[in-house]
């Protein structure tokens, strides 16, 4: 039920952290994957790493935000493997201009930031859905999986314009989910996971003091996560493997946090 061997994966944002780790786990359960990310050092370097754990994978510089790029790929991709199984929408992250210090209000936002972070997260997941998720419509079956937040579940603040973003791709995952299984094929399932805290390079500095213990706001965020502890980004995989797998057969448009206990505690 929880096999999938064999099945062919795309990975957007394939060479960062969450990409990788998620590449990576990808790898050792048999699957073909595809690195996509528009940084060509971090493609290279993924694949290499990968290629040394014995698994079959090939990487493209693209860019989610350009459907020709897009289309390129899944051109080439189609031609190699002949089908595309899995995508993980894993590009995004945050921008420092849309990421308020405690100091600055909502106005003080850098606009160009808010809307590169928007666009980014949003239709970073949206235009990669379309273009891969009409091969699977073609196939009459495929696995989406989008990346979500604890930062739609409620304010979380100095984030606005990741919260926006990710807030726009729950309601887009279930969407899509309900287009694909009305109108194409039930087999086609369309799901997000909602990663709770991990400590990563782009909030490092918001959660650690240069000594290595908890800021002020990890403390907050401990204080309404019931199991007092942050989570290990290789704590996601098992999620992802779930979802790509036979035994969620009947889940589609669903959101599912990753989160330790935090969206589910009032911290009361």
């Amino acid at each position: 039920m929880f096999e999938i061997k064999g099945k062919v994966a795309v990975v957007t944002g394939g060479g960062g952290v969450l990409g990788g780790s998620i590449s990576t786990s990808l790898v050792q359960a048999g699957v073909k994957v595809a690195i996509l990310d528009i940084r060509e050092e971090q493609v290279t370097n993924r694949v290499v790493e990968l290629q040394a754990l014995g698994g079959e994978v090939v990487g493209f510089v693209t860019n989610v935000l350009d459907i020709e790029s897009l289309k390129e790929t899944r051109g080439k991709l189609l031609k190699k493997w002949g089908k595309i199984d899995i995508l993980i929408n894993a590009a995004g992250g945050n921008l420092p201009g849309a990421t308020l210090s405690e100091q600055q209000t909502i106005f003080d936002m850098k606009i160009e930031d808010f809307e590169r972070v928007t666009d980014l997260n949003l239709n970073g997941t949206v235009y990669p859905s379309l273009v891969f998720g009409e091969t699977m419509a073609k196939q009459g079956e495929g696995s989406i999986i989008t990346i979500s937040s604890m930062a739609t579940y409620s304010a979380i603040t100095r984030v606005l314009g990741y919260s926006v973003a990710k807030t726009g791709i729950n309601i887009f995952t279930q969407w899509m989910a309900m287009e694909m299984a009305t109108k194409f094929n039930e087999k086609i399932r369309v799901n997000a996971i909602a990663p709770g805290f991990f400590i990563g390079d782009q909030n490092r500095n918001v959660l650690l003091n240069p000594d290595g213990s908890y800021t002020e706001r990890s403390e907050k965020v401990l204080a309404r996560t019931p199991m007092k502890r942050f989570g290990d980004i290789k704590e996601l995989n098992g999620a992802v493997q779930f979802l790509c797998s036979d035994a969620a057969s009947f889940i589609t448009g669903a959101i599912l946090p990753v989160d330790g206990g935090f969206s589910s505690f009032s911290g009361v």
